[in-house]
């Protein structure tokens, strides 16, 4: 029977404090594992994270099952038979309803839409589960959400039993089990019945509210990530809170908030474009200077402030404006960016500069004959890069 350990959580799920004996030690990671010949700890699996907790005092990093062994991994080693387990409650619960929230909201899934589940996960803040859709709209999702929730507060009762194999096929499981000897059946009152090892509370209505948070498709099927209990509790404090803010912000009622985001994006979208159009305007000014006061056919200057798009805008009208080469430098936050232009008149071929100067920046970019853009990591470089540039053009002219 070495390695053999009673799960405890079977039984009660409600049970916070053990004693066990020790029956086998193990190095494990920089560490030890432990197996017990009880505990109340529940091994990672199925979707669902291990209990956390203590033994002896001592924290337990990570409960896992491995060749048919519950290891309890700790630190340090334990130097006694004996131990005596302590359950954090508080993450147990929360598993506890997270787990039976995925049933109730897996079955709502088969039952509407014939749709089943093909993987679960409880993460630290939300859930997961993969459903086997195609697509889901606003109010498939609602009409889920409503089913599930009705479940919830009808208080169905939840029971776990374990059922041989022979007679398993008596019992409407949603997705059927391969596996041969005793399965462990979860059902939830005259709605779902699921072979499942996971901790479960004894009522629906212990498991709160079930709340899709979000959705988006994967692998051809739809993922949705969902919330119960305490975690849709704090969800909607948080929210709530959020959009409170909001609408005192802008002294709205809070129904009203979507309605003037969208009033007020339009509004912003419309002044961008005025601010765009003001900004062409300063840069075509600016390029009739820079060209008139221009002494040399190649013009080379570094800017910090601009944005690529108003460089290479400025480029643009520079070259209109006169037979001159522009080689303009971007010095902002950890790249550089450089336009390389010149007026077609000239007769250049500014891509030729490309395998010279990428080099020098780390960067990569393209162009046209007349115009070639590049972007690099190497800030430090971009003098010798325009100087580069420079010389490589006298020496064409």
């Amino acid at each position: 029977m070495e390695g053999k350990t009673k799960r405890l959580y079977f039984d009660d799920p409600y049970k916070v404090k053990f004693e066990a004996n020790v029956i086998e030690e193990i190095p494990y990671g920089g560490g030890w594992a432990l197996v017990l010949d009880q505990t109340c700890f529940y091994p990672e699996s199925g979707g669902q994270p291990s209990d956390r907790g203590t033994l002896n005092g001592l924290s337990v990093i990570k409960v896992v099952e491995e060749n048919g062994k519950i290891l309890h991994v700790l630190k340090q080693k334990i130097d006694s038979k004996k131990v005596c387990g302590q359950i954090d409650f508080e993450v147990r619960f929360d598993h506890m309803q997270q787990h039976a929230g995925q049933h109730i909201l897996s079955q709502s899934f088969f039952e509407l839409f014939k749709a089943e589940t093909l993987s679960f996960h409880i993460g630290g803040d939300v859930s997961t589960v993969e459903i086997d859709i195609r697509k889901a709209s606003e109010e498939d999702v609602e009409k889920i959400e409503k089913l599930a929730n009705q479940i919830v507060f009808q208080n169905k009762e939840i029971k776990t039993y374990f059922v041989s194999g022979d007679e398993i096929q008596q019992i409407p499981l949603r997705k059927p089990q391969k596996k041969k000897g005793p399965i462990r059946v979860v059902e939830v009152s005259d709605f779902d019945f699921s072979a499942c090892g996971g901790t479960h509370p004894y009522r629906t209505g212990e498991i709160g509210l079930i709340k899709v948070l979000k959705w988006e498709r994967i692998r051809n099927n739809v993922r949705f990530e969902f919330v119960c209990g305490n975690r849709a509790l704090n969800d909607y404090i948080s929210k709530n809170r959020q959009m409170r803010q909001i609408s005192i912000r802008f002294n709205i009622n809070e129904y009203e908030v979507v309605s003037s985001v969208e009033k007020l994006f339009s509004e912003f979208k419309g002044q961008k474009k005025k601010i765009k159009k003001i900004q062409e305007q300063i840069i075509q000014y600016e390029a009739q200077e820079i060209a008139s006061n221009a002494k040399d056919v190649v013009i080379k200057n570094i800017f910090q402030e601009k944005t690529p798009e108003e460089l290479r805008f400025l480029a643009l009208n520079i070259i209109r404006n006169g037979e001159v080469v522009v080689i303009f430098g971007l010095k902002k936050e950890a790249r550089v960016h450089l336009v390389l232009a010149c007026a077609e008149s000239i007769g250049l071929d500014m891509r030729e500069l490309i395998p010279f100067i990428c080099p020098l920046i780390k960067g990569k970019g393209g162009g046209s004959s007349s115009l070639v853009e590049l972007s690099g990591e190497e800030k430090e470089n971009l003098e010798m890069a325009l100087d580069r540039a420079c010389e490589f053009i006298k020496n064409k002219l």
